[in-house]
């Protein structure tokens, strides 16, 4: 069981920056993807950026260019670095990790953290 705790929300003005955080109560060495996943008041929740447990990153096109998602095993955690940010990168952000074992894939999230983009 991986339990994550996200934080580092806030309201931020147009053009701001805000440093997300997703911490796992155990090691993340052995997790094979993590992300981040965003939801906006009435949408639907959308993938924003993945991380490899070999590091290699992927970035819905919305975000690429602006923000860095990336792990840190030592800490067992995971971040999303966000600059220049929008009035619509406002919503809830959740973190996943999935692990796959035999072939079967488990995913956990957290409990998600609000970021809101407004003057």
């Amino acid at each position: 069981q991986v339990h994550l705790v996200e934080s580092g929300g806030g309201l931020v003005q147009p053009g701001g920056s805000l440093r997300l955080s997703c911490a796992s109560s155990g090691s993340i060495s052995s997790i094979n993807i993590m992300g981040w996943y965003r939801q906006a008041p009435g949408k639907e929740r959308e993938p924003v950026a993945v991380v490899t447990s070999g590091g290699s990153t992927n970035y819905a096109d919305s975000v690429k260019g602006r923000f860095t998602i990336s792990r840190d095993n030592a800490k067992n955690t995971m971040y999303l670095q966000m600059n220049s940010l929008k009035p619509e990168d406002t919503a809830v952000y959740y973190c996943t990790a999935g692990i796959a074992t035999n072939g079967d894939w488990d995913y956990y999230w957290g409990q998600g953290t609000q970021v809101t983009v407004s003057s």
